[in-house]
C-alpha cells in the first residue's frame, strides 16, 4: 500500500529537504508523486528564505522511474503525452528553482529516477547507488530521460546506456559525470546536510544571480554569452551582499551575509 503521502518535506535553516515516500515501490513516480513534486517546487520558487534544496527518497531505492503499473491501466497516447509532459516540467521545475538543487542518492537511480539526478543541480550518491535508463529492457527507449541524462554525460556514453539498459555504479557515474561525490552509505546524509550548509551560507543574491546565469549562457553563441554574463555581475556587484562583502574584505574585515 502506498502510504499517506508520496512525498515529505521539511524546511529548516534555510534548507528544504523534499523525501520521496513510495519506498515498497521504490519511489517510482506515480501521477500523485509528480503532483505533489510540481507543487512543492511551485511553492518552494516562491519561498524568499530558501537556500538550497535537497531532493532525497526514502528505502532501498532513490527512483525505480515512473509506475509502469499505473501507466499500463490507461494505455492511450493521449494519457502517455500528458504523463510525460507533467514530469518534464517537474525536471525544468528543478532547473529553473532559483536556488540549487542537490539529488541525495542512496540506492538505484533508474529511468526518470536517472533524470531526476541528471535535473539536479548537484548530486551526492552512496557508494551503493547505481544508475540506469533501463527502458529498452521492456521495449522503451528513454527518450525523456535521455534530454537530461545526455546534458551530463558524452554524447556516446549516454547513447550505449540508453540502447544497453546497463546499469554503471556509483564510481562511474562521478568519472562520467553524472554526479558530483561519492561517499559511504553511513555518510550520505551528513555529507549532503554539508553541502547544502555550505551554500546556504553564501549571498543569497549571488546564489540565485549565478544559477540563472549558468545554465542560460550554455545555450548561447560565445559573445551572447559573455555580454550576458557581464550584464549579470553587474546586477550582481549592485547588490547590497556584495558591496558590503567586497567593503569588508577591502577592509580587512569577515563580511556577513544579508539574510
Amino acid at each position: 500500500m502506498e502510504r499517506d503521502s508520496p512525498l515529505t518535506t521539511e524546511l529548516r535553516a534555510g534548507i528544504a529537504t523534499l523525501q520521496l515516500n513510495r519506498p515498497e515501490q521504490l519511489n517510482a513516480l506515480s501521477e500523485s508523486a509528480l503532483e505533489a513534486l510540481q507543487r512543492q517546487l511551485d511553492e518552494l520558487a516562491g519561498e524568499p528564505a530558501l537556500r538550497c534544496v535537497i531532493l532525497a527518497a526514502s528505502g532501498r531505492a532513490f527512483c525505480a522511474g515512473h509506475d509502469l503499473e499505473e501507466m499500463r491501466r490507461t494505455p492511450t497516447r493521449e494519457y502517455y503525452q500528458s504523463l510525460f509532459a507533467r514530469c518534464s516540467r517537474v525536471m525544468q521545475s528543478i532547473r529553473s528553482l532559483p536556488v540549487p538543487v542537490i539529488a541525495r542518492v542512496q540506492g538505484i537511480a533508474t529511468a526518470a529516477g536517472c533524470q531526476l539526478v541528471g535535473s539536479c543541480d548537484l548530486a551526492i550518491a552512496s557508494e551503493e547507488a547505481r544508475f540506469a535508463v533501463s527502458g529498452i529492457n521492456v521495449g522503451l527507449f528513454c527518450s525523456t530521460p535521455a534530454v537530461a541524462l545526455s546534458r551530463n554525460v558524452s554524447a556516446k556514453r549516454a547513447f550505449d546506456m540508453l540502447v544497453t539498459g546497463k546499469f554503471i555504479d556509483a564510481r562511474t557515474a562521478l568519472d562520467w559525470g553524472l554526479i558530483n561525490e561519492v561517499v559511504p552509505a553511513a555518510l550520505l546524509e551528513s555529507a549532503t546536510g554539508r553541502k547544502a550548509a555550505e551554500i546556504a551560507a553564501k549571498s543569497p543574491a549571488a546564489i540565485r544571480h549565478g544559477k540563472a546565469l549558468f545554465y542560460r549562457q550554455q545555450t548561447l553563441p560565445l559573445a551572447d554569452a559573455y555580454a550576458l554574463a557581464g550584464e549579470v555581475m553587474a546586477r550582481n556587484l549592485l547588490e547590497a551582499d556584495a558591496c558590503t562583502a567586497i567593503d569588508a574584505f577591502l577592509n580587512r574585515r569577515k563580511p556577513a551575509v544579508r539574510a
